[in-house]
């Protein structure tokens, strides 16, 4: 695949120009025809590095990208432009080069006769099963750019609630890696300067002089050791988590840790409803929804607690009553679910209950953030204080030794 800049004529005379990638002129002027574009020039252009253009290239295809891609895919068939058209335009049109080629492959495929579902099934990195669910569902009932739209909003709630997550945890993590980063100019730079001077004094050091001292020399000596003991464990670590076994043991600690338990808690209920929601309410058949709800969850505690209720189900019960038996999931989703059952209204209720744990995650967010701060503010303070007494006591006692 090559790199094409391009100048060409719409309709109405404007001139158009832009890059797509493509294997070759002939396929880039076969392209934009089929977009209603006259060509006046297409050039190849050499590829250059750039480390811009490197991160691009293997940073994948992110929610942000395909939320563009679901809206701007929703406005054009909605507009009546025939598939193969739009996914040509979408392709010219995406920024990211990864999504870029994968639209471009989607739509070689549909050409040759796949379906839209079975062609975006061949990218599960980029498209998940909900996607590919959702897509399936738009096609068999002929309203695939409602499906479309209904993507577009999921992804963008999603996006937006990692991003309340993320601004969340910023500003504490900023100020840990400044205490980090303190305590490291203190014990490489600073302390060893002070060490000679102090065991010189002749005088028996206080223990937290003896304590600093030590940790000081540990520290400087040993630095290698702890370097490689530690990518040594988070490499065993990270194959624990890896496993069947790790990863359900993750998961569940994941639910249980004492603060940020709640919070991961409330994350997947709204993951949960909100997917359901759209499944349910795109017409995807009950039991393949719970499915796929499950793995979107991304965490096996409930995916097997979503298992108990396809099996329920499967046995003649409600839905509410293995929700309820399950003890994950709280009142109030077990009782707007029984409303939503028994008014027919459950994608509605579902869609209500994703909007308060959504709400619930922002106020928690909040919460915490005002906890950790003062933790991470006294943690920082508590180590400053501890060095400094250590340098004090020993001049203290070596005054109080002249002085007498």
């Amino acid at each position: 695949m090559a790199t094409f800049r391009y100048a060409a004529r719409d309709v109405t005379g404007r001139v158009i120009t832009g890059s797509t990638t493509a294997e070759s002129e002939v396929s880039v002027i076969a392209k934009l025809q089929e977009m209603g574009y006259y060509v006046t020039n297409v050039e190849e252009q050499a590829p250059r590095f750039s480390l811009s253009t490197l991160l691009r290239q293997v940073r994948g295809v992110g929610l942000r990208d395909l939320a563009v891609f679901f809206r701007q895919f929703s406005t054009m068939v909605n507009a009546g432009l025939p598939m193969i058209r739009a996914l040509s335009v979408l392709e010219a049109q995406t920024e990211n080069p990864r999504l870029q080629q994968i639209v471009g492959q989607v739509r070689t495929d549909v050409q040759e006769g796949t379906s839209l579902s079975e062609a975006m099934a061949r990218h599960p990195r980029a498209f998940s099963t909900l996607h590919v669910s959702l897509v399936r569902a738009g096609e068999v009932g002929g309203v695939l750019d409602e499906v479309m739209q209904r993507l577009a909003v999921f992804t963008e709630k999603d996006v937006e609630l990692r991003n309340k997550i993320r601004a969340a945890v910023t500003y504490p993590l900023a100020i840990f890696v400044f205490a980090m980063g303190i305590i490291f100019f203190l014990v490489f730079f600073i302390l060893p300067q002070f060490i000679g001077f102090f065991e010189g004094l002749g005088l028996v050091l206080p223990l937290p002089t003896r304590i600093m001292i030590g940790s000081t020399r540990f520290l400087t000596r040993f630095w290698y050791l702890i370097i490689v003991a530690s990518a040594v464990g988070v490499y065993l670590l990270r194959g624990y988590i890896r496993s069947t076994q790790g990863q359900w043991t993750m998961d569940r600690l994941k639910l249980r840790v004492p603060i940020f338990g709640a919070l991961v808690r409330k994350v997947v209920i709204a993951r949960f409803s909100r997917t359901f929601a759209t499944l349910i309410s795109s017409g995807v058949p009950i039991m393949q929804a719970l499915e796929v709800v499950g793995h979107a969850t991304g965490n096996r505690v409930i995916m097997e607690a979503v298992d108990n209720v396809r099996n329920s189900i499967r046995e003649g019960e409600s839905i509410t009553v293995p929700l309820q038996a399950s003890g994950f999931f709280p009142p109030l989703v077990v009782q707007m679910t029984s409303v939503g059952e028994e008014t027919g209204r459950l994608d509605e209720m579902l869609g209500r209950v994703a909007d308060f744990y959504e709400a619930e995650v922002t106020t928690t967010l909040d919460q915490l953030t005002s906890i950790l701060e003062p933790i991470l503010i006294v943690f920082l303070g508590g180590i400053i204080a501890f060095i400094v007494l250590s340098f004090y006591l020993p001049l203290y006692q070596l005054i109080t030794s002249v002085g007498g």
